[in-house]
């Protein structure tokens, strides 16, 4: 028996590099077979698949969710250190966003993250910036 109400809210595509396997059109497709009202989309430190997304969730009657499991560093993002002994120079934090203002928020941070803020390999985003984003 499937609950119609469970939406994921933390999923990988194969855009998660080395992650993520399922294809777009595939997980539309399952979707849509279980029944499910909405999905969202999640990949690592980028929104590569997020117009393909969206477009193949809408063509299923599913409600898209667009986010992001973007990586959180502390302090400077240049700074590649732990803060105290054992922890991790960064943390992992999911943003979804709640419309399209909040996509284009996503859209910014994940650019800024891929131009500045390489750290580790990874396209980290400053836990300092302000908080004044929206949506």
């Amino acid at each position: 028996m499937q609950d119609p109400q469970f939406v994921h809210l933390h999923l990988h595509t194969d855009y998660s590099l080395l992650d993520g396997a399922i294809q777009i059109k595939p997980l539309s497709n399952r979707i849509e077979e279980l029944g499910m009202p909405a999905c969202a989309m999640t990949d690592h430190g980028n929104m590569f698949g997020a117009i393909s997304f969206y477009n193949a969730m809408k063509n299923h009657g599913v409600k898209p969710i667009i986010g992001c499991e973007t990586y959180i560093t502390r302090g400077s993002r240049k700074d590649r250190a732990a803060g105290a002994p054992g922890e991790k120079a960064n943390f992992h934090l999911i943003l979804l966003a709640q419309n399209f203002e909040g996509y284009q928020n996503l859209v910014r941070l994940t650019s800024k993250a891929y131009t500045k803020g390489f750290t580790t390999n990874r396209a980290s985003i400053n836990s300092s910036s302000p908080n004044t984003a929206k949506g």
